[in-house]
């Protein structure tokens, strides 16, 4: 539809812009191109128009499609037919035309615009399923239907470092879970580094365990680097990761500066004789943790009375495992200087840790002057009976000892120990031993052939019947012979029978003691 003059008339109180470009319009006319007009006649001059279009074409005017005509005839190239394209776009409807995107940034506004709110997830599914698109990798359905629990354990599901950053990334704004559990899953350094990155966000973990899944040197410096900035975990799990004596100086400033972890695992991996100068002076500067696991490692000679120094140094702690490593005597010896001088410890694990008789005698003499400690376990140590002698009698000279528990397990005992249990049992009714039993147990046990056994087989090899050697022993025609006769004519029959036989055989048939055998019971017993 074209627009005519009339209906510009019309529309002139409207629009003053179009009344102020009539003169401009009839001078564009007669510079027209094939005689249309090379502007609508309802659109204003470039220079008065206020920017919108309505048909999203904006002409040029008279002067530029003068230049263009000229260029044109230059470079001879195709311009497209003016005329055509301005009666298509005028025959246009205003709502078939598409309207200019615009750029909301760009608006010069004074309103106040709202920000598009999202609802909150706290339980992190949303993010959780974006994360695995993500990293490439198949959602858990476990981990999905478990997130909003307090506890999650996904232990043995083999998760690997990727599936373990999307779970990471989900349970930075997870408000539901205290204790995460994802022992066993192969996370390694970029797994653990991934963990490490949550935990520095979320503040509601306090329990976190990661056992078995080779971190490393990597994965204990990223954990250790969290530890540093965390203050919500309060008890860490990190057995059995390879972390050795490298590992070990990156944990000690985890040691040394985080105050909040109170329960630390680091058993089962591969410290030595390099981590017990380190790991004994964070353990003497560390001033929060209660409870420490080093059992399983291997702390010897050097290593071993460095970490009984850190101990010895340490207000803090309460429960120590050392079992499995090897202090032998000299360490045993350092551990019990060490509880001299330790007045808060309570619980000491040193089981299978080669301590001899002569360490642990070094050692119960130092337990004479400890009045703290509740338990000690020394278990499977090569100690023998008179080192449990030994632990037992210091305990009972100290009048002061708090000792409720002292485990013996797998140590051989004898009666001398035993009577000195009971003696202390009197003036420490609380105290509970536990023991791998005496001497007797041990003892060979011969199992004996029945001599009335011996006497059928006799009779049966001889081809003889039971009268033939009665007939042989009855010589007197009495019921009742005694021992010495029973034996003379037994001997006589020609049976060959040891001393101890006999005698076992006469206590046999003389069950009332009377000092009297009676042949019919014999007779009997043969019978039967």
């Amino acid at each position: 539809m074209v627009f005519g003059k009339r209906f510009s008339k019309d529309m002139s109180p409207m629009l003053p812009s179009v009344e102020e470009a009539k003169d401009a319009e009839e001078e564009e006319v007669n510079h027209s191109l094939g005689g249309i007009p090379s502007r609508p006649p309802s659109r204003p001059l470039p220079q008065l128009s206020r920017g919108s279009v309505d048909n999203k074409i904006v002409l040029r005017s008279a002067r530029s499609r003068s230049t263009t005509e000229e260029v044109k005839q230059e470079t001879n190239e195709d311009i497209p037919n003016t005329e055509e394209t301005e009666e298509t776009v005028l025959n246009q409807h205003p709502e078939d035309s598409e309207k200019p995107k615009e750029n909301p940034d760009n608006w010069d506004t004074d309103l106040e615009i709202e920000e598009v709110k999202h609802s909150y997830d706290p339980s992190g599914k949303a993010r959780y399923l974006s994360a695995c698109q993500l990293f490439g990798v198949v959602p858990v359905s476990y981990f999905l239907r478990h997130m909003g629990d307090s506890e999650l354990v996904m232990r043995h599901h083999g998760l690997g470092a990727q599936a373990t950053k999307a779970i990471a990334l989900s349970l930075v704004t997870n408000t539901s879970i205290v204790k995460l559990d994802l022992s066993d899953n192969w996370l390694e350094g970029e797994g653990a580094a991934a963990i490490a990155d949550m935990l520095k966000e979320n503040c509601y973990i306090s329990e976190l365990h990661l056992c078995d899944n080779r971190l490393a040197q990597k994965g204990a410096k990223v954990l250790s680097l969290m530890l540093l900035e965390n203050m919500t975990l309060q008890k860490v799990n990190l057995s059995g990761n390879e972390f050795n004596d490298q590992a070990a100086s990156c944990l000690s400033e985890a040691l040394m500066n985080n105050q909040k972890v109170e329960s630390m695992d680091l058993s089962h991996n591969m410290f030595g004789g390099g981590s017990g100068e380190i790991l004994g002076a964070a353990i003497a500067e560390n001033t929060g943790m209660l409870e420490l696991n080093l059992s399983w490692n291997s702390f010897r000679g050097k290593a071993a009375i460095a970490i009984a120094k850190g101990i010895g140094a340490n207000i803090f702690l309460r429960v120590l495992d050392l079992s499995y490593n090897g202090f032998g005597n000299d360490g045993s010896a350092a551990l019990g200087e060490a509880l001299k001088v330790n007045n808060v410890l309570e619980e000491i694990n040193i089981s299978n840790n080669r301590i001899s008789l002569q360490g642990a005698v070094r050692f119960a003499l130092c337990l004479k002057e400890n009045k703290t400690l509740r338990v000690l376990e020394m278990a499977r140590n090569p100690m023998q009976s008179d080192g449990c002698f030994a632990i037992l009698k210091s305990i009972q000279a100290n009048s002061e000892s708090a000792i409720e528990l002292l485990d013996f397990s797998d140590i051989v005992v004898n009666k001398e120990f035993d009577d000195l249990y009971a003696a202390v049992k009197t003036t420490m009714p609380n105290l509970s031993i536990k023991l791998g039993g005496n001497s007797d147990m041990f003892k060979r046990t011969i199992h004996k052939a029945d001599p009335m056994n011996k006497i059928k087989e006799y009779i049966k090899k001889n081809n003889l019947q039971a009268a033939d050697l009665f007939a042989k022993m009855d010589e007197e025609k009495s019921d009742l012979v005694t021992h010495e006769d029973f034996e003379r004519n037994l001997m006589n029959t020609g049976i060959s029978m040891s001393k101890e036989t006999i005698q076992e055989l006469i206590r046999f048939l003389d069950k009332d003691k009377s000092g009297l055998i009676d042949i019919s019971a014999f007779h009997t017993a043969l019978s039967s």
